[in-house]
């Protein structure tokens, strides 16, 4: 069966490899049908790891499935379910594990597509737990989407933000696939919503999705924009994920009281922080990592009673995965890219922002 493995830095190859075995006890044959790309595929492109790895390595860290055999005990599937995929290989035996909070497993063996082989493959075994079943009206692509850019932001919205009904929330990137989620997410439960964009295409397409304010911070600064729409009081919540850029200037946009909630650093790990501005202000930094499977689950119902859709740049085949990561490389995405698995691969249509 054919499989997409990195090779080498920003070297990556289709290639043949063994199909799975027959499922073991607990286990589930996945036939996978879309893959999701993130930035941890682009870090992985690069070679930054931040772990050991081992080359060649399968990349993909969130997608959706088809169960295709089921092994002995398995009951929480069934064979023709379409399933999203936790993407971290948890123990399942930890206190937070048992308890539903896998994102806190205390021992975790790694990232799929990042430190174990990921899911950019034709057939896949995992354990059963790791399925979170797809409700009727979610299909594939709203599937692989509930890992990462639905499920990333339930959880740093909703259990680590408590954002509220009625309040103001910045968010940056827009324009990103975990923006454009947090977009809509915050907007269906009566927010008012400001976003940042890289340009005035992709300003349009975040005031369709729902933004009430948009600013093009190659423009102008968002610091300041956003003081002046608050009338210098500052937005209850600020939904970072850029990193060193914008980090200083998130801290300002922060009402007193204020949370600030990151799940990235996708311009650079460390930063500086103002302790005065910190404590002063009474606010509160937030750092959120993955999601429960409850925020999957949560998710893909929002999306099954289309309450909201995936934003969906591009879907490619295998042969057009270096274009893809280039083009997120350089910011050029609105949306997500969809890597499709199957038979269908060939496909690379743009979705726009259509509903999946």
């Amino acid at each position: 069966m054919r499989a997409l493995q990195l090779i080498g830095d920003r070297d990556l190859q289709a290639v043949d490899i063994p199909p799975p075995p027959a499922p073991e006890a607990g286990e589930v044959t996945l036939r996978i049908a879309a893959v999701a790309l993130n930035h941890i595929d682009v870090w992985g492109w690069r070679g930054m790891a931040f772990a050991k790895r081992k080359l060649p390595l399968t990349v993909g860290a969130e997608a959706s499935g088809v169960v295709e055999a089921i092994g002995p005990g398995v009951s929480s599937v069934l064979p023709g379910q379409l399933v999203s995929i936790y993407g971290a290989r948890t123990c399942g035996l930890c206190h937070h594990c048992r308890a539903g909070r896998d994102n806190l497993c205390e021992n975790v063996g790694g990232v799929h597509g990042f430190h174990l082989d990921g899911f950019a493959q034709e057939k896949i075994n995992l354990p059963a737990r790791l399925l979170v079943p797809a409700p009727p009206g979610c299909d594939a692509v709203g599937a692989a989407l509930a890992p990462v850019t639905f499920g990333t932001v339930e959880h740093m919205l909703f259990d680590n933000a408590r954002l509220q009904s009625g309040e103001t929330i910045l968010v940056h990137a827009g324009g990103s696939g975990i923006g454009s989620a947090a977009i809509q997410l915050a907007k269906r439960m009566g927010c008012t919503v400001i976003t940042t964009v890289g340009s005035d295409d992709k300003a349009a397409r975040a005031k369709e999705l729902g933004a009430d304010h948009v600013i093009n911070y190659r423009a102008d600064r968002f610091e300041g924009v956003t003081r002046k729409l608050t009338r210098k009081k500052g937005v209850d919540v600020v939904f970072e994920h850029v990193g060193a850029d914008t980090w200083a200037g998130s801290m300002l946009c922060l009402k007193r009281g204020g949370r600030l909630v990151t799940c990235g650093s996708t311009s650079g790990v460390s930063t500086q922080i103002n302790l005065m501005q910190l404590f002063q202000q009474q606010l509160k930094l937030l750092g959120s990592f993955g999601c429960r499977m409850e925020n999957m689950a949560n998710a893909m119902e929002k999306m099954a009673r289309g309450l909201v859709h995936p934003v969906i740049d591009t879907e490619i085949g295998f042969d057009g995965i270096d274009l893809a990561l280039k083009r997120m490389e350089a910011r050029e995405v609105f949306g997500k890219i969809i890597l499709k698995v199957g038979g269908d691969a060939a496909g690379t249509g743009d979705r726009g922002a259509s509903a999946a």
